[in-house]
């Protein structure tokens, strides 16, 4: 049976996306920072342009652009100098009680080792002077000794860098030609299909904006949660390492982890005493703990998914999905992209009920 021109037409569509997907998986490790890039410019070109149009024309838009991708840069860098009060607090403390912390691991791990039957010889005594050696050492060292541990050359390493320097790049260029760069996209588009593109587009739009309002909305949530709840406890650091936390939450797990492994470092050296280590795993567990669950489960759900319009699940499955089809990059993006095919999927769901093929 021939196919006919609308069967042949989907077909081919089909194959492009196919073609698309399959691209896109092989390559997303070097596509990474051009979709970064992308997120990106897609959420500060509304600035931009909003700053253009207040200057009317009288100063050229690559001002408006480097100004937005300043503040963009000021931002990131605002929210890791919250590290310098962490570091710079913690620092003394550490050299001071590293050898008291491993004369109690030995004292505390040694005992419940050998209850279960299992002879560990633990060589404490000789990792101390190794331990202190870096301590003890200034700052230029440090550097020079972690950046010689990371085997710079490696392309690990280069890989970081140069997204660290691609990604300002691109975002500059794409921010600059955004719209000509939508506009020839949409110049693609047939024109008996103008019409349902611009809904489309009008509708994922709108769509992805609450996203974006949402996503900030559970940022400041969680910073807020997680200084009270570490205040709470008593840490002196509690604010810095919260708003870290809270903030931080927008990079899916890595946030989370470097906010839960700064809080342990801090609790176990401002909490010395007898039941100091017992105290930070219990701030853990109920700051950090019924953090991640209140933001898997309640924020994330429902500040998120109900204002794009997924249900909880669909969120869970969508960060799940996605990360393990791009990786990292795929949880970036997992919700936004839901959020598109969200759209796509009434749109066909709408089709499917008005045509002759549901009402037989």
């Amino acid at each position: 049976m021939p196919l006919t021109t609308a069967q042949k037409r989907a077909l081919a569509w089909s194959a492009v996306a196919a073609a698309l997907a399959c691209a896109l998986w092989l390559l997303a490790p070097v596509l990474t920072p051009f979709i970064v890039a992308a997120v990106l410019a897609y959420a500060l070109t509304p600035l931009v342009n909003r700053l253009d149009a207040l200057a009317g024309g009288r100063v050229p838009r690559v001002v408006a652009v480097l100004l937005v991708e300043l503040l963009f840069v000021l931002a990131v860098l605002g929210l890791l100098l919250l590290l310098v009060p962490v570091v710079a607090h913690e620092w003394p403390r550490l050299r001071e009680q590293v050898p008291a912390m491993l004369d109690r691991l030995n004292t505390s791990v040694q005992p419940l080792l050998a209850q279960w039957g299992i002879e560990v010889a633990l060589d404490l005594e000789g990792l101390k002077p190794v331990l202190m050696k870096y301590l003890n050492a200034n700052l230029e060292d440090g550097m020079g000794s972690l950046l010689a541990s990371l085997k710079i050359g490696g392309s690990v390493a280069l890989t970081l860098l140069g997204n660290l320097i691609l990604i300002p790049v691109a975002l500059f260029y794409l921010l600059m030609d955004w719209q000509h760069l939508v506009q020839r996209v949409v110049d693609l588009v047939p024109r008996r299909l103008r019409a349902s593109y611009d809904s489309f587009m009008a509708e994922a739009d709108g769509v992805l904006g609450q996203y974006l309002r949402g996503q900030m909305l559970v940022m400041l949530i969680l910073a807020a949660y997680y200084s009270v709840g570490l205040s709470l406890f008593g840490l002196d650091l509690a604010l810095p390492i919260g708003i870290f936390t809270g903030l931080a939450i927008f990079v899916p797990y890595v946030g989370f982890g470097l906010g839960l492994v700064l809080a342990a470092l801090a609790g176990l050296l401002e909490f010395t005493g007898a039941g100091g280590p017992t105290r930070v795993v219990l701030m853990l567990a109920v700051v950090y703990g019924l953090g991640q669950l209140m933001e898997s489960l309640y924020l994330t759900p429902r500040l998120l998914g109900e204002r794009i319009g997924l249900h909880p699940l669909a969120v869970i499955f969508a960060l799940l999905a996605f990360g393990q089809l791009f990786g990292f990059v795929g949880i970036l993006v997992a919700l936004p992209a839901s959020a598109v095919l969200l759209v796509a999927a009434r749109r066909m769901r709408q089709s499917y009920l008005q045509s002759s093929l549901y009402r037989g």
